[in-house]
């Protein structure tokens, strides 16, 4: 359904998901299943990158890397990407607790949830002048 409609809103999938019961009811149905806890990033969107990363880069590769934090109104969001293409495939993605820039200690958390499904890769991390720390550059050294 999200990939025939190319929108994530909850009231657009309900109206076009093929269920003989009433919007609200599809709606509800459509919130407790995305709420269900193994519906996680690290068990369903890890696993067809690898089989992606697998499939078309080969080990050794250089691969880029894009992090950004992008702020809309009270929604502070930071993004790790994969550059392809030139498309950015995301990777992962968090709610940072509190507005403004992020800190290196959320940087850290989440790069360190990506850097694990590109041991066999190099990896060039890009990022805005938000990103200066010369310690964040290192950190794929460490991981």
């Amino acid at each position: 359904m999200i990939q025939s409609e190319k929108q994530v809103r909850l009231e657009r999938l309900s109206r076009v998901f093929p269920y003989p019961i009433t919007t609200e009811s599809r709606r509800r149905k459509l919130q407790r299943f995305l709420d269900l806890p193994h519906l996680t990033i690290s068990l369903i969107w890890f696993p067809l990158i690898t089989y992606w990363l697998i499939t078309y880069c080969r080990v050794g590769q250089t691969l880029s890397l894009a992090i950004d934090r992008s702020q809309w109104g009270r929604i502070n969001l930071f993004m790790v990407s994969l550059i392809w293409e030139r498309r950015a495939i995301p990777l992962y993605w968090s709610l940072l607790p509190k507005l403004g820039n992020s800190n290196f200690e959320s940087e850290i958390t989440n790069l360190q949830q990506v850097l694990p499904l590109f041991s066999e890769y190099k990896i060039l991390v890009l990022g805005d002048r938000e990103f200066y720390s010369v310690d964040l550059g290192n950190q794929g050294k460490l991981i």
